[in-house]
């Protein structure tokens, strides 16, 4: 029979070996990254990734309003567009507007189902990402049209930057870097469970090394029923049943079982406690929006994090919908509607509760979209624009390069196709830094980030 050691050392080198290229020191680095990291973290700080799932269109997100910059986006899929009327009620004024390939100055505004996050913006709590996706390193349009350099897996492909994005790795990556976060700082979690907390489902995202991501749903734990109340009328019935799923075993894969159920069931015990505890929240969410739900879930959780020993956490949160090849004017707004009152609401409850500081949220999706319209939708992309807020948010401006908005322009691969000039590893190592991750750790953790001048690796909004 194999031991429990000699099985975790099994599945160690098999995770490294199904890591190719640079992922490969990955496994080696992490689990010697986690006690000193964890050692640091003293406060109380979480991330939450709002993920929307299907490739948000960006150009009619955040809108390009200066003349020309609109003009072009007009011509290109003037059957989609917003009217530069409709926008000007929602324009995002910085005193530094940033800059494209061609030197113009860019302004730029807020589809006007996002309103709800002007007043966030304008008060300095929210910064909006220019032109970030998938890279393995800095790549020109040259270099991508020669075939010069290393480039993501299955560009354009749902599964495949799904996992990118989540990941920093190719489909069918074991870990992502949310959970590799968690593998930093579960130990300094006063209960481990509730470091990774998916409250959408199961992702990759929340996958660690050794972290387990905890899911929830929107009203909490799910509990065991037969457990909760005495089953079939008979306490003893009950207790036998708990006693049978959770005692260990021989077999490998049974007492595995046993101990993850085991750990639901703790779980669950300790977080209906925590919520029943906790400081009630007055901040209205949105009815009817599931993104509000997740998000309303969340606020409580965080509102629970001294009760349930959390000094790090990394959330999940998620919304479908926005694969828009057809039909984007009619579903596309109230996508984003669903999205701004969550998200509104959502930073009203950090303040609420004191610890806006404490907590940012940030968008993230699969790809973006084609600037060029396809009848009455948009097809897949590549950069996108993203949003970053909370009260540590260095916001009221934009980070990252302006695309130039033309048809075969320096930034268009085809189609407007945005080639990034953002990474997604610079994105998630600006939230890992502010967590408290090292350098060093950061590097270990995002083997891809060493192809960036130490000098970029840091976005600086937050």
């Amino acid at each position: 029979m194999t031991s429990n050691s000699s099985r975790r050392a099994f599945l160690q080198r098999a995770s490294m070996l199904a890591m190719s290229g640079v992922a490969a020191p990955l496994a080696v680095n992490l689990a010697a990254m986690a006690e000193a990291s964890a050692a640091s973290a003293s406060d109380y700080k979480a991330i939450v990734c709002v993920f929307l799932y299907g490739g948000n269109d960006y150009a009619n997100t955040l809108v390009p309003y200066d003349a020309a910059s609109y003009n072009a986006y007009y011509a290109l899929r003037s059957n989609l567009a917003y009217q530069h009327s409709a926008l000007s009620g929602t324009l995002l004024n910085t005193g530094a507007p940033p800059v494209d390939a061609n030197g113009l100055a860019h302004q730029y505004a807020l589809a006007p189902e996002l309103a709800p996050l002007l007043p966030i913006f304008d008060a300095g709590k929210m910064g909006v990402l220019l032109n970030v996706g998938t890279l393995v390193q800095p790549t020109s349009k040259q270099q991508y049209l020669a075939k010069a350099v290393p480039l993501p897996s299955k560009l354009f492909s749902h599964n495949d930057q799904q996992s990118e994005w989540q990941s920093s790795m190719a489909e069918g990556a074991s870990s992502g870097w949310g959970g590799r976060l968690g593998d930093l700082f579960e130990a300094g979690n006063g209960n481990a469970t509730f470091t990774c907390v998916n409250v959408s489902g199961n992702a990759v995202f929340l996958s660690g090394k050794e972290a387990v991501q905890y899911q929830v749903s929107t009203k909490g734990s799910v509990p065991f029923s037969a457990l909760q109340s005495p089953m079939f009328g008979s306490a003893s019935c009950s207790s036998a049943l708990r006693a049978l799923i959770t005692q260990p075993h021989a077999h490998l894969m049974r007492s595995d079982y046993a101990s993850v159920t085991q750990r639901a069931i703790s779980a669950n015990d300790v977080l209906t406690s925590a919520l029943a505890g906790a400081p009630a929240i007055n901040t209205p969410f949105p009815a009817n929006n599931k993104l509000g739900d997740q998000l309303k879930m969340v606020a409580r959780m965080i509102a629970s994090a001294s009760a349930l020993g959390a000094r790090r956490q990394v959330f999940l949160v998620a919304l479908g919908g926005f694969d828009t090849h057809d039909g984007l004017v009619k579903v596309h707004p109230g996508l984003l509607k669903s999205v701004a009152e969550a998200l509104a609401a959502f930073y009203q409850s950090t303040v609420e509760l004191g610890v806006a500081e404490q907590v940012t949220a940030f968008t993230a999706s699969d790809f973006g979209r084609t600037l060029s319209g396809n009848n009455d939708g948009s097809d897949h992309g590549w950069g996108s624009m993203h949003f970053m807020l909370g009260g540590a948010v260095k916001g009221g401006r934009y980070y990252g390069k302006a695309p130039v908005v033309a048809s075969n322009g320096p930034d268009d691969v085809g189609q407007g196709r945005l080639l990034p000039t953002t990474s997604i590893e610079q994105y998630a190592a600006t939230l890992g830094g502010w967590l408290g991750v090292s350098n060093t750790d950061l590097l270990a953790m995002l083997p891809k980030l060493a192809n960036y001048n130490a000098s970029a690796r840091n976005l600086g909004f937050v």
